[in-house]
């Protein structure tokens, strides 16, 4: 959605209230229902849940590589800060009033699942009693030596950290066949759980590209939550299946620039509900 089209939105909500009154006013959500301006109230003024998403964890020259000192860090701020981490159970739970969500949650990830995330962030977050999720690639696992192996999953599964999926073969998902797209879904979900043995019900999308038609396959397929790399706090306007996260980078300044996406609120954000 543009810029102008949320500003629009709002502009529109705020006559709404003025002409109809509070409790009539009405506006339409993604499905097509009814939103009352109290609920609309409610998106604007309610609780903000944390994504973020991380990479690599590792000394390597590459943005989305953070020092493992550097990660560290991240995480004893987070637990200075009073941030309580979730699972994406808990997350969807609380974001379809099945269940209440700790103050201050933060939702942990991790895509591609590199071996580093065993090696490196694994024992922090073990150390620090921090969950955290990493969707992987079943098509890369035991194969690439540089990626988990199923074993290391299972450990870490123990300890406080969740697998899900990130499709097979890692594939960018708008440039396939809709069968492409189903075999991708589908068989690394089935893969996960029958290696696994546990339900596989999260996906975060391939280089974060997405549309509402591979979101419809997504939930074809068994999926009942998707993550992109939209910038973006989650709460109960954010769209299922296109769920936002903070992108963390390895940049010049790491630590100061981790402090301040904390604080950073997507200006679209302020400028109206609706989310896609």
């Amino acid at each position: 959605m543009s810029f102008l089209k949320c500003f629009r939105w709002r502009i529109l909500a705020k006559l709404c209230l003025v002409v109809i009154g509070t409790a009539a006013a009405v506006l339409l959500s993604d499905n097509g229902a009814q939103i009352g301006a109290e609920a609309i109230q409610d998106i604007e003024h309610g609780k903000k849940i944390l994504v973020l998403n991380y990479h690599k964890v590792d000394n390597s020259f590459n943005s989305l590589a953070i020092p493992p000192e550097d990660f560290r860090a991240q995480m004893q701020f987070l637990n200075e800060q009073g941030y309580h981490t979730i699972s994406p159970d808990e997350l969807y739970a609380g974001l379809t009033g099945k269940g209440e969500l700790p103050q201050n949650p933060v939702l942990i990830t991790f895509d591609d699942g590199y071996r580093d995330n065993y090696t490196n962030a694994y024992p922090i977050l073990k150390e620090l009693h921090m969950k955290a999720t990493i969707f992987v690639v079943p098509g890369f696992t035991n194969v690439n030596k540089n990626y988990l192996t199923w074993d290391q999953m299972l450990e870490m599964e123990q300890n406080g950290i969740t697998i899900e999926s990130h499709t097979l073969n890692h594939k960018a998902l708008e440039g396939l066949t809709d069968e492409q797209i189903r075999t991708e879904l589908r068989d690394s979900k089935q893969r996960l759980e029958e290696r696994l043995g546990h339900s596989v019900e999260f996906l975060a999308y391939p280089t974060g590209t997405y549309n509402l038609h591979i979101a419809g396959l997504a939930q074809e397929a068994g999926y009942i939550a998707a993550f992109t790399v939209k910038y973006g706090n989650v709460d109960l306007g954010s769209n299922i299946y296109a769920l936002e996260r903070v992108p963390v980078f390895r940049t010049e300044h790491t630590m100061r620039d981790f402090y301040e996406r904390l604080q950073y609120r997507p200006i679209l954000e302020q400028f109206g509900w609706k989310k896609n």
